[in-house]
């Protein structure tokens, strides 16, 4: 169905659409390549929402040779206005010939109309090529489209023996400089970055992508039951972080406001912020990828609530001890049926750490 200069034409617009991995959201990561006569005439990726779609920077870059062209798209084109224009009437004015679509958009305001517009304007279409790729490269887009909620990430730093700090509290350096800067490609392609109060009053962190660089920073969001986060704490020196509470608390809730945040009361019937329903909040805020980086409770209570769809583990060449604190707060089992099944996607190192994606079944 498919040769292999289509197959060649499409690696690079995802090649192309993987440019705007740090950039794009809450618009899904696209890419396009206009070929003509066997030679790629025009290119383009979607870089910030807001600015022109990628089949637009394509078509541009390609003038008049665009007519009578194949162009191989990574999601298919917009059909409606919203930021810009609609890309599928641009295809179809720019007279192309045929267009290869890796997947259909799952934006119920598009999901396949913009096929549709372009066969009504008898121009071929064809889709599917190396279509699990670009699901992968937007994942977070598809899910929140698909779910109603974001793809939720969470990365852990431990040491070989699954502790993640002394009993003391320490924690920095488990791991080295290599696996921290890799871990903040991981901050960086993110909507936003999720810690609970404890690591915000134990360790005060920033939870940016600093050490990379990227044109925007993830929305930092805090889970604080009580409403205990200081108004002076690093993790709200962005703009609008996200602070869900179980209590109301009408002179901490106004502090928190003027210094920038947001304060949301969300409680379960335990007194707790009530998790799953916060993670369908977020899909509100138009948030795609989440990733969560707190102590081993919080973490523990996301595995338990079966809201965690991927883990980053990284394993630094070193045992702690047993005093020290695991990873993951987890109940006992009192059988083996009742673990939690791993699917390992990818396993590499990352200067002297191994680091592990896994996905949870």
């Amino acid at each position: 169905m498919f040769s292999s200069d289509d197959h060649a034409y499409m690696s690079l617009a995802l090649q192309l659409a993987e440019k705007g991995l740090y950039s794009t959201s809450p618009n899904p990561r696209v890419g396009c390549v206009i070929v003509r006569d066997g030679q790629v005439v025009g290119s383009g990726w979607h870089v910030y929402a807001g600015q022109p779609h990628a089949e637009i920077n394509a078509l541009n870059a390609a003038g008049e040779a665009a007519q009578g062209a194949t162009v191989y798209l990574t999601l298919e084109p917009c059909n409606h206005s919203g930021r810009t224009r609609p890309c599928a009437e641009a295809l179809v004015k720019a007279k192309v010939a045929k267009v290869i679509i890796a997947m259909q958009d799952p934006n119920h305001l598009v999901a396949g109309g913009g096929i549709s517009l372009l066969k009504q304007s008898k121009i071929k279409v064809q889709s599917g090529l190396m279509k699990e790729e670009a699901k992968e490269l937007n994942i977070g887009f598809v899910t929140r489209m698909t779910n109603q909620r974001p793809w939720v990430r969470m990365k852990i730093a431990a040491s070989l023996d699954g502790k993640i700090a002394l009993n003391n509290g320490i924690s920095r350096w488990i791991t080295g400089e290599a696996a921290r800067c890799d871990g903040h490609k991981f901050r960086a392609r993110s909507c936003a970055v999720l810690t609970g109060i404890g690591t915000v009053l134990e360790d005060d962190p920033q939870l940016t992508a600093r050490l990379i660089e990227t044109s925007r920073q993830p929305l930092r969001v805090v889970v604080d039951s009580r409403l205990e986060t200081p108004v002076a704490a690093k993790v709200l020196q962005g703009e609008g972080e996200l602070i869900f509470t179980a209590i109301v608390n009408e002179e901490k809730m106004n502090a928190l406001s003027k210094a920038g945040a947001r304060p949301i009361v969300l409680p379960d019937e335990k007194g707790n912020v009530a998790l799953a329903k916060m993670i369908q909040m977020l899909a509100d805020f138009e948030i795609n990828e989440v990733l969560i980086e707190a102590g081993s409770k919080l973490s523990g209570a996301f595995i338990r609530a079966q809201l965690v769809d991927e883990l980053v583990i990284y394993l630094a060449p070193h045992l702690i001890g047993s005093s020290a604190l695991s990873m993951l707060y987890l109940p006992e089992l009192t059988d083996l049926s009742e673990k939690h099944k791993l699917k390992i996607r990818d396993l590499r190192m990352v200067g002297q750490d191994i680091r592990i994606i896994a996905r949870l079944l």
